[in-house]
């Protein structure tokens, strides 16, 4: 009995079919190959949709997308029973009986085309050759192409995928085919070998550009970071240049004078004077040579700010006949956040100075109080005594400690009070 042309023969009608119009072929072969060949044009996009990119992914899709596994395992259902269906479809009654085991063993091969690219599309070969897993070997090469590259590996896999399809099984009747049936089977044979390569370069130079983009826009990021930090480190060394020139060298002439005048002074209260103010003017340099040291180096200097330790020393400083002060701290120092505890001294430092400058002979307290999770501090002024001198004044100190609280994610509260005086309250958390 002869056996039917399982390739040529039934590639050629379709091709006729669509050239002279006619519909269908009584013969099965591979009409369903090609027409999965040659899909319209909406139906084969690479670039997706614009309004699917902008749309939203449902939960499930999205959580599909991250699993690579449910991925893996998805992709090689649905390339076995395409497999199985291009056979299934195509299969003749009359098939010779080695040609379904080979097919079969092509089809199995889509397992393990992952993990052995090149070794499923050897697997595929014989049942192509002889049988009807055309589909089952061009998923096969695709996947080398996309897992290998351009190697050997895929040269030889295309090669042989090319003679599969030109070759006709039994080759008794590939002798008798006409030079047209042959020429036909090539630009076939090129078409089937040369779509999965292309497919899968494609996908893997996609992947490539997708990371060198995404490599490139994190470059640029760092790139911007570094320039921002390169300015914020000239800014500072500028600001530290000019506290050094100009603040520390005034501070240190107050220091000299204040020292010559302690020894050139005749009555105690003078010398007393002159004493607080080189000490509290020492104190100064001392704190300014810090944060010109912090400038410079930009890194924070926290260990050697001043803090909660030191508010006895503050308002004792401040404290005098003409600002009475009471202090009432109910917190332990060392159990306090160090940034905690430097601006609840820079709160109560500034508090005090705008006593000093705008409520002269008025009575103060201090108050700083350790709740649960957050710290407490409320300096209170009464109505101002009598005039107090014009002192310049550049109207920043409120907003910097609104600044400094909202940055440790604490309250700043600041105004007049019903008796007349001023009021000031800050809280600080004590989380973290």
């Amino acid at each position: 009995m002869e056996l039917p042309r399982q390739r040529a023969g039934s590639r050629e009608l379709p091709v006729r079919d669509a050239a002279e119009g006619e519909t269908g072929t009584p013969e099965g072969g591979s009409a369903l190959v090609t027409s999965t060949l040659t899909p319209p044009i909406d139906e084969f996009r690479l670039i997706p949709r614009p309004q699917l990119v902008t749309r939203a992914l449902p939960g499930w899709v999205k959580r599909f997308r991250a699993n690579p596994r449910a991925k893996n395992i998805t992709s090689d259902v649905v390339a076995v029973v395409l497999a199985v269906l291009d056979v299934w479809l195509v299969i003749p009654e009359d098939a010779p009986g080695y040609s379904l085991p080979l097919s079969g063993a092509a089809v199995a091969a889509m397992v393990m085309r992952r993990h052995w690219p090149f070794l499923a599309v050897l697997v595929t070969v014989p049942g192509f050759l002889t049988g009807w897993s055309q589909l089952a070997a061009m998923v096969a090469l695709g996947t080398l192409a996309k897992r290998r590259g351009w190697n050997w590996q895929l040269v030889v896999g295309s090669i042989l995928v090319f003679l599969c399809y030109v070759i006709i099984w039994p080759l008794s009747d590939f002798v008798t085919m006409t030079w047209r049936e042959h020429a036909l089977d090539v630009i076939w044979g090129v078409i089937v070998a040369g779509m999965p390569v292309a497919i899968g370069l494609l996908i893997t130079a996609r992947k490539e550009l997708s990371a060198r983009i995404t490599e490139l826009a994190n470059s640029r990021e760092r790139e911007k970071a570094l320039y921002a930090e390169t300015v914020r480190a000239a800014e500072r060394t500028k600001l530290a240049r000019e506290m050094h020139d100009v603040v520390s060298h005034q501070v240190t002439l107050i220091a000299m004078q204040a020292g010559a005048l302690q020894v050139a002074a005749n009555d105690e209260r003078s010398k007393e004077t002159a004493t607080t103010i080189r000490r509290l003017s020492t104190r100064t340099l001392e704190e300014l040579r810090s944060l010109v040291g912090v400038l410079r180096s930009g890194v924070g200097g926290e260990g050697q700010q001043p803090g909660l330790e030191r508010l006895p020393d503050l308002v004792s400083n401040f404290r005098s006949d003409a600002v009475p002060v009471a202090l009432d701290m109910k917190a332990e120092p060392s159990r306090l956040p160090r940034s905690v505890s430097h601006a609840v001294y820079r709160t109560v430092q500034e508090a005090l100075t705008n006593v000093r400058k705008h409520a002269g002979g008025a009575r103060a307290s201090v108050k700083v109080t350790a709740q649960k999770d957050i710290l407490v501090v409320e300096v209170r002024n009464e109505r101002a005594g009598g005039r107090s001198p014009v002192l310049p004044s550049g109207g920043h100190g409120l907003i910097g400690l609104r600044e400094r609280a909202g940055l440790l994610g604490g309250t700043f509260q600041a105004g007049p009070t019903s008796e007349g005086g001023f009021r000031v309250s800050a809280t600080y958390p004590l989380a973290g």
